[in-house]
């Protein structure tokens, strides 16, 4: 395990290796690339990508399946938006022995006693996460977004950039919070919840879909 820069930021975010796999390299993608790049832990970073359209660029060594190739060499990271997209692919690399690591930005903000922090996960900068808060595995903490104490957030869950979640709140697996949105402190959000940029969450949400506004509602076809 590396152990560069303060240690309370940096345990827990890398496996064995000096090399990194990142797979996905769009936008989210770039940015992890630069998060890894300033924990200065890794000596080579790439990318694997199934949009053809990548490869053109040296970067990209191939799709996603390649990852199986470069097992007993790199770390890897999975960053790819999609919730269900990111479970899919982590699951089948954790399954195949694959190093999957987290990632968090030397500028995110933890307490003394680092929260847990499952596999595949990424806090980035400006992010703060307060004691007593559980995160599960592939769970996106965007820019700026803060988690207050004792939260309890699932699996493949993204916090968007900027949200903000009072103490106490529970989000199930899957689950996004969007841009600037605001979580009541003791809520609970199901999973598969998809709740709007900048909606205002006040009660408990028990039922999957989109929420968007203030207070948020369920949006419902017309």
């Amino acid at each position: 395990m590396c152990s560069c820069g303060d240690s309370r930021k940096t345990r827990k975010i890398t496996g064995g290796y000096g090399k990194l796999l990142i797979v996905g390299n769009g936008g989210h993608g770039r940015v992890v690339r630069e998060l890894a790049s300033q924990i200065n832990c890794y000596r080579r970073i790439q990318f694997l990508d199934d949009d053809s359209n990548y490869k053109e660029d040296g970067s990209v060594l191939g799709g996603s399946k390649e990852v199986f190739n470069y097992k007993k060499e790199c770390d890897v990271f999975i960053a790819i938006g999609d919730p269900g997209s990111r479970k899919r692919l982590q699951e089948s690399y954790e399954a195949a022995g694959v190093s999957v690591i987290s990632l968090i930005h030397p500028q995110a903000n933890l307490p003394m006693e680092i929260p847990e922090i499952g596999r595949g996960t990424v806090v980035m900068a400006g992010a703060t996460i307060q004691v007593g808060t559980l995160i599960g595995k592939g769970v996106i903490v965007n820019t700026a977004a803060s988690i207050d104490h004792d939260c309890r957030i699932g699996d493949y869950v993204h916090i968007a950039v900027g949200a903000h979640l009072a103490g106490n709140v529970e989000v199930g697996n899957g689950t996004w919070i969007g841009a600037g949105a605001v979580v009541r402190n003791n809520v609970k959000i199901c999973e598969d919840v998809m709740i709007g940029a900048g909606a205002v969450v006040v009660e408990d949400i028990v039922e999957n879909g989109v929420y968007v506004g203030v207070p948020a509602t369920k949006l419902t076809k017309r």
